[in-house]
């Protein structure tokens, strides 16, 4: 039957996910933008869009939806109608005025006058709440599409000595053995192996949709379990004293 978005969400989700139920798919990426109120809900929805093969940015109210828009220039925002700060008819009215990011309105309003306002405000899509994750991630990239906002990706695999990270397939071998990574450990060597020897700040790794510097760090000590043969004595994920981290 597939999961669904409600008033809470439920973790047999996060099973269906690492399980391989929703994966992206490969060649199609967007830098999308969720702002969401409910921290259960918009995690949930960011794991189904880069599942998807997108990157993702979350916030959680009104007045920094419309900040991060500005910043980041998205390819497409999904946002909550009832958040704080600014709600999100009021945000979608702010962006219109002044940027085409298609906009897919997500409310538990499922009035013909709630959706028909949304529509007016320039919403390009708007999906009523509870829904189903991936029809809500097949919408997305309908529309990603329908404005040309996908991208095609290269199907690039980084490799770092005998380590392995394939973006397309979402797979890291080491010495030719898989290594199985949740999606956020799986972001963050993707993004250090992309630039091998490169130092990246904490802040540098925020950026990358982590919530916390405090969080890159559980990461890295996960990460360090997964590929070093002595955690405790890194080869590969080294520390910069200072400074932040890098992978050589």
């Amino acid at each position: 039957m597939g999961q669904t978005f409600a008033g809470t969400c439920e973790e047999p989700v996060y099973a269906a996910l690492d399980s391989g139920e929703a994966r992206h798919t490969a060649g199609v990426c967007a830098h999308i933008l969720v702002a969401e109120d409910n921290e259960n809900q918009a995690e949930l929805i960011r794991r189904y869009l880069e599942h998807d093969g997108h990157s993702v940015v979350v916030v959680h109210d009104g007045r920094a939806a419309i900040d991060e828009a500005r910043r980041r220039n998205p390819d497409l925002l999904v946002l909550d109608v009832m958040m704080p700060a600014v709600d999100g008819l009021d945000v979608c009215r702010a962006l219109r005025a002044e940027s085409d990011v298609p906009i897919v309105l997500l409310t538990a309003r499922a009035d013909e006058d709630d959706v028909l306002l949304g529509f007016d405000l320039g919403a390009d899509d708007y999906i009523t709440k509870p829904f189903r994750p991936r029809q809500m991630v097949a919408r997305v990239r309908t529309i990603l599409r329908r404005t040309g906002r996908a991208r095609e990706t290269k199907a690039t695999v980084l490799k770092v000595g005998d380590l392995v990270v394939d973006p397309i397939r979402h797979e890291v071998t080491l010495a030719g053995e898989p290594i199985s990574l949740t999606p956020a450990e799986f972001r963050l060597l993707s993004t250090l192996a992309a630039q091998p020897q490169r130092v990246f700040t904490r802040g540098q790794l925020l950026e990358d949709g982590f919530i916390t510097a405090r969080t890159v760090d559980v990461h890295m000590m996960k990460l360090r379990r997964k590929i070093e043969r002595d955690p405790r004595n890194p080869e590969r994920l080294l520390t910069v004293y200072g400074i932040g981290y890098k992978l050589v």
